[in-house]
């Protein structure tokens, strides 16, 4: 079994002690695909999915994209968010590829 030890630091206001999260691979594939699922949701949910599809490089514009996501702090926000709005204009104020959707909004017509 392959185990992942990621440490964590404590927040000033959060109260969290500093420790070691020890976490399977498994755990942290299901977490990393959790979180693209949530990106694609939100690509889908602001209607740029398509043209995310066809951005020059679209490759490794899409990868630094899934990186923003998988490292943001708001997963459960952000999923509640997406229950939440049947369709949106604008993503979360918190949302680490505002700019990328504001880009894809502006090349698709929608701005």
């Amino acid at each position: 079994m392959i185990e992942i030890n990621a440490a964590r630091r404590q927040h000033a206001n959060d109260g969290q002690q500093a420790g070691v999260i020890t976490m399977t691979f498994l755990d942290y594939l299901i977490s990393v695909d959790a979180r693209t699922t949530l990106m694609d949701r939100m690509m889908r949910k602001l209607g740029v999915d398509r043209q995310l599809k066809v951005v020059a490089d679209h490759a490794a514009v899409t990868s630094r994209a899934v990186d923003r996501c998988r490292s943001c702090g708001h997963q459960d926000e952000c999923s509640v968010w997406l229950d939440e709005h049947q369709q949106a204009d604008n993503p979360p104020d918190y949302c680490r590829n505002s700019d990328l959707i504001a880009r894809l909004q502006h090349a698709a017509g929608q701005r």
